[in-house]
């Protein structure tokens, strides 16, 4: 059992607002990673013993959303666009950049436990690119002096 009581009980008391208890699915992703931090296969059976539905009908609703990382992560979740827009302005210049920087490989966490760096699809800030998120902040018109500052003072900030 890794979901607290109260987070099941959380759960299983929103999917009641619901005439179909799979519209429940999302809200009870969100709960579940709010306490956890991440997802995985573990809380996805949890999650849908709490709903009373399948397990690949929780799993599939976790993997088509980027917000639900299925490991732990760093303090500082960087999610890099490479949709169209950033990908013409840099994007993949700017992800390899911060793997160097910080010295960790795509998806993995920073041996301090500060950084993990992926890329997702598009954040929807096109006319700002190149752009990513971090945890649940944008930055926005990247430069890589711009990120060179940010990342000094996320460790400054530990």
């Amino acid at each position: 059992m890794i979901l607290s009581n109260d987070t099941k009980s959380k759960i299983g008391e929103y999917a009641k607002k619901y005439p179909k208890v799979k519209s429940a699915i999302l809200p009870a992703l969100h709960y579940a990673y709010e306490e956890q931090g991440y997802l995985d296969d573990s809380m996805y059976e949890e999650i849908a013993q709490v709903l009373g539905v399948k397990f690949i009908e929780v799993a599939e609703a976790a993997s088509f959303y980027t917000m639900f990382p299925k490991q732990k992560r760093g303090k500082y979740y960087i999610q890099v666009c490479r949709n169209i827009s950033c990908a013409l302005l840099g994007s993949h210049h700017l992800t390899q950049y911060l793997l160097q920087k910080l010295g960790t490989k795509l998806g993995e966490t920073t041996k301090d436990h500060l950084f993990t760096v992926v890329e997702v699809e598009c954040l929807g800030s096109c006319c700002s690119a190149p752009m990513m998120q971090v945890n649940d902040k944008y930055y926005e018109n990247l430069t890589l002096a711009k990120v060179d500052q940010l990342i000094d003072e996320w460790r400054a900030a530990k």
